[in-house]
């Protein structure tokens, strides 16, 4: 552990420490050659010790100081000193996601959905540089004052293997992906399971797996199912749950492919949360689903065997149909063969003449021959009658063709000189562009699309190009710009700072803060945005936040009220919003009523509503102790009178 005081590289004052991790402690610094406070994260003994562990360390935390992100926590310099190994970092004022977790139980899906953009965003310029986290969790997500996300850590979570891997990795080991506890192969997609852990939590103020083992909560990761965030949480809209589910698959092929993918998910789903629009990879052979795929090949490869079943079955029957004809023929021949020889035995028996028997052979013969040459006059006046009627026919097709060709080419001149020459009419209005068309018998439709650049109602451009002969009445086509693209502003109105920057940021829309007092909105809450929530401006417009800094504390100056009676004393005061109370004491030297002084004394600076002591005077105090030595010296007085006369009276007689 470092001490306050100590030097690193000659240039890092540590200052103190704030905070402590699995594998180092963090310590806020001062570098004195750029004068800017850092933080710095010092590698713990025990990982120092471990070679392997330090070079991948150096290794990954010289490729993350290569980042540069407002959603990356910005990594300056990397050294070690006596053993020492450390990481100088951006010192980021505010919070981490974990605390913020705590601090509110569960984050409202729109809030939790912004913060997990801003991460998703650092993830994706990470991947970007081929550099994958591999410990993406709450506790490295940090939260800054104005409502930035960054994430941290990058370069750490790499270089640590299983042999650095301790019980002290209990916090990591909820978030991890299947494939890294099963010490598998991981990637980018690591990152986005893990990612999707984190956004079950913000959503549900919990982690779906829990145990009292980093090797059960592992076990879990690899077997379980997530369960949907909704059943855990209320309020949770069915876009949210897919996305979460989505990230959480256990086969990295049926997750996010990439951050970007993940990001118009979620920016989609602050537009249409209960819209069911991700995209689930079909589940092949999963446990305890269907199999469809096989299922359908093996019902295939059935009605195959089925039909080779029936065909066979069928050349069966049909050899056997044949079998049975034959059998059926050879029986009839042997029945005529029969019936043959007992007309030879009835013949020879009858010894009927042998001549005429020969004449009536012969005239069968003649009368074959005869029939077989008529059958080929027969045949040979077809063909020629055919090949006569096909020839004619053939000439006649040729001269319809003939003619169909002139008729076309005719019609084709004649349409070519109905056509028109479309004319250009991008950079009109859409009236100018109509009243061209229009004037040369040509029809538009119109189509609008948004452009930053293009004045709203002018054509952006036309189907068909200038110059293309058309026929009249035909339409044309034309893309029209509806003016710049316009983005909703969403209202954050009586939220945090930080959490009202969060949401903006996440729409795109840059954020300026103005602070202001306020008698009726708490301190640090918005009192008024500009443009007001739910007005549609272009993306990237600056909305400006109005933070109320409480009630204002006026300060007036105390007036000089010595000597003016105590009626008017009190309204001076009253009437500069000052309170007063009043302390009545003896002076003989100032008339009664009248103020002797004030406290706080005249001229002094006071915060509105204080009170101010008006000390009065009550004149000489009278006493029955005073009355009798008044009553003794007007009776020495009379008793001197009465000397002086006597004297007086002494001098007459004189």
């Amino acid at each position: 552990m470092l001490r306050k005081g100590m030097f690193l590289a000659d240039r890092y004052e540590i200052l103190e420490q704030i905070g402590t991790g699995g594998m180092s402690d963090v310590y806020r610094a001062k570098c004195h050659k750029l004068n800017r406070f850092v933080a710095i994260k010092v590698l713990k003994k025990e990982y120092s010790e471990d070679k392997t562990f330090v070079s991948k360390f150096r290794a990954e935390a010289q490729a993350a100081a290569g980042l540069t992100h407002p959603n990356i926590v910005n990594v300056y310099d990397v050294g070690d000193e006596n053993g020492i190994y450390y990481i100088v970092m951006e010192l980021v004022e505010g919070i981490t996601l974990k605390k913020y977790i705590e601090k509110k139980g569960k984050i409202p899906y729109k809030e939790a959905v912004s913060i997990a953009i801003q991460v998703a965003k650092g993830m994706q310029a990470a991947h970007s540089h081929h550099i994958v986290h591999r410990d993406i969790k709450p506790q490295n997500i940090i939260i800054s004052r104005d409502g930035k996300v960054k994430v941290t850590d990058f370069g750490i979570a790499k270089a640590a293997s299983s042999s650095t891997i301790t019980s002290s990795t209990m916090g990591s080991v909820h978030y991890i992906s299947p494939e890294q506890a099963r010490g598998g192969y991981s990637d980018e997609r690591s990152d986005i399971y893990s990612f999707g852990i984190t956004l079950f939590e913000m959503l549900t103020g919990t982690v779906p797996f829990d145990g009292d083992s980093t090797v059960s909560v592992a076990v879990q990761h690899i077997q379980e199912e997530i369960p949907k965030p909704s059943t855990v949480a209320d309020g949770i809209p069915v876009s949210i749950d897919m996305i979460v589910l989505k990230c959480t698959q256990k086969k990295t092929e049926r997750r996010y492919q990439d951050a970007a993918e993940l990001i118009a998910d979620l920016k989609k789903s602050l537009v249409a949360p209960d819209e069911n629009f991700v995209k689930m990879m079909p589940v092949y052979n999963a446990p305890g689903q269907p199999e469809t795929v096989q299922a359908a090949e093996e019902s295939s490869e059935n009605n195959d065997e089925q039909e080779n079943q029936n065909s066979d079955e069928s050349m069966a029957e049909n050899k056997k149909d044949s079998e049975d004809i034959d059998d059926e023929l050879l029986d009839d021949e042997l029945l005529d063969d029969d019936d043959d020889e007992e007309d030879s035995d009835s013949d020879d028996d009858d010894e009927e003449d042998i001549d005429d028997e020969n004449n009536d052979k012969l005239d069968k013969i003649f009368k074959w021959i005869g029939a077989g040459i008529i059958a080929l006059i027969v045949i040979i006046t077809i063909f020629v009658v055919a090949k006569l009627f096909i020839g004619g026919s053939s000439n006649k097709k040729e001269e319809e063709t003939t003619t169909q060709a002139q008729t076309t080419t005719a019609a084709s001149k004649e349409d070519a000189s109905k056509k028109v020459s479309v004319p250009s009419v991008i950079g009109k209005t859409e009236e100018e562009a109509k009243t061209t068309l229009n004037s040369l018998g040509l029809g538009y439709k119109a189509t609008y699309q948004p452009s930053n650049t293009i004045p709203e109602g002018t054509v952006i451009s036309q189907g068909t190009s200038s110059g293309t002969k058309v026929a009249k009445n035909t339409t044309i086509t034309l893309s029209i710009s509806s003016g710049p693209e316009s983005s909703s502003v969403p209202n954050v109105v009586g939220q945090d700072q930080v959490q009202a920057s969060s949401i903006l940021e996440s729409a795109g829309f840059k954020v300026s803060v103005k602070q202001s007092y306020s008698d009726s909105v708490e301190q640090g809450k918005v009192i008024s945005q500009s443009p007001s929530g739910s007005t549609t401006v272009s993306p990237g417009s600056t909305v400006t936040i109005t933070v109320s800094q409480g009630k204002e504390t006026k300060m007036v100056t105390v007036p000089n009220v010595v000597g003016m009676n105590s009626t008017d004393a009190q309204n001076t005061l009253t009437s500069l919003g000052l309170n007063y109370s009043i302390v009545e004491t003896k002076d003989t030297n100032v008339e009664k009523g009248k103020v002797i002084s004030i406290s706080p004394s005249a001229g002094q600076q006071v915060e509105e509503g204080t009170s101010v002591k008006i000390y009065v005077s009550k004149g000489q105090e009278t006493t029955t102790a005073a009355s009798g030595n008044g009553a003794g010296n007007n009776n020495s007085g009379s008793g001197n009178n009465t000397g002086n006369n006597s004297q007086q009276r002494a001098a007459g007689s004189n």
